[in-house]
């Protein structure tokens, strides 16, 4: 007799928590007296269970400087088991930073690839397959020759996850703000499905998945029941507003919760 009994699924991956501590340096750099610190932020989101720091040095430094970047690999060197993901446009300056990290021999885990234009003011959009494939692709295999795991900034597209893999990226951070825009509202469920079926392609391309953009504590409980597979989320401005209530170590704590309790 056959049996019907559903196959058993793949175990999901627990999802990382990666705190993005862009606003601390923009309220830094407000003053000249180098308070709030950027590493002693670092140090008390990793010390409360944050699984990885995320920075964004744009060649502005409106917020994120060049020291900052060298300054969190060198604390990145207390924490081996955890992770720290440098973002960025790579025909600026993200890959200046990736070979030189390299060259120094300090942490760098993920280069996060993102098509923001220098002077607006935070990510909007993802790449777009296959107009910037064939420039991002060498970029990308120097990246993953230098021992850096590429993510690329995407949009939810279903249709062009296995184009991204085909390039050599090893996952991608889902551009979630259009699900936080429509979380609690009819749209919400129109929106999520459109995750659902990306998250799934690309999967089933080979691709990780991370996930980043507005979301916060109201939301991402929601977005990781939902979108199976996300291996890591990247949080700064929610995260950050809700430290300057709360403190570092609380605010940590917290988010860890929601993702606990997206994956009970």
């Amino acid at each position: 007799m056959t049996s019907t009994a559903p196959k058993p699924q793949p175990k999901m991956p627990h999802t990382a928590l990666s705190v993005n501590l862009n606003k601390v340096a923009l309220v830094r750099n407000t003053r000249h007296l180098g308070i709030p610190s950027v590493t002693r932020a670092a140090t008390l989101c990793l010390q409360a269970g944050a699984q990885g720091i995320t920075v964004h040095p744009r060649p502005d430094e409106r917020h994120i400087r060049a020291h900052d970047v060298y300054d969190l690999a060198t604390l990145m060197q207390q924490w081996p088991d955890r992770e720290f993901n440098v973002e960025g446009n790579p025909f600026h300056n993200l890959m200046d930073f990736v070979r030189e990290l390299r060259r120094l021999g300090l942490p760098l885990h993920q280069a996060t690839f993102v098509p923001d234009s220098e002077g607006q003011s935070t990510s909007d959009h993802g790449w777009t397959f296959p107009d910037d494939a064939a420039r991002l692709a060498p970029l990308i295999q120097e990246a993953n020759a230098l021992g850096v795991r590429v993510s690329l900034f995407m949009d939810p597209v279903p249709s062009v996850m296995a184009a991204v893999k085909a390039l050599g990226a090893s996952r991608v951070e889902l551009y979630t703000e259009s699900y936080a825009s429509a979380h609690g509202t009819a749209a919400q469920a129109d929106v999520l499905a459109q995750f659902v079926a990306t998250a799934l392609a690309a999967r089933e391309a080979g691709l990780g998945l991370n996930a980043g953009h507005d979301l916060s504590r109201d939301n991402l409980t929601d977005f990781l029941r939902a979108v199976h597979g996300i291996q890591e989320v990247s949080i700064g401005h929610a995260l950050i507003a809700n430290a300057l209530e709360l403190g570092y170590t609380a605010t940590v704590e917290g988010y860890l919760r929601c993702i606990a309790a997206a994956h009970a």
